[in-house]
């Protein structure tokens, strides 16, 4: 396995992970009933970090 390769596999986990920490966020504070902006903005920036991440991920992995 090639640098590049492992470098956009740990990029794509760590994405998978801030996405799933970033819905799980979101969806604790729905069902907690909390009327807050705080914790829908950590969700917020967690889930928009987790995208670009995977994005980076894919466009690394790119085979030419």
């Amino acid at each position: 396995m090639d640098p590049r390769s492992k470098r956009a596999d740990t990029g794509r986990l760590l994405g998978t992970l801030l996405l799933v920490a970033g819905f799980l966020t979101s969806l604790l504070t729905m069902s907690s009933g909390y009327d807050g902006v705080k914790p829908y903005l950590v969700a917020f920036f967690l889930i928009l970090t987790g995208m670009g991440l995977r994005i980076e991920a894919a466009i690394t992995d790119r085979k030419l």
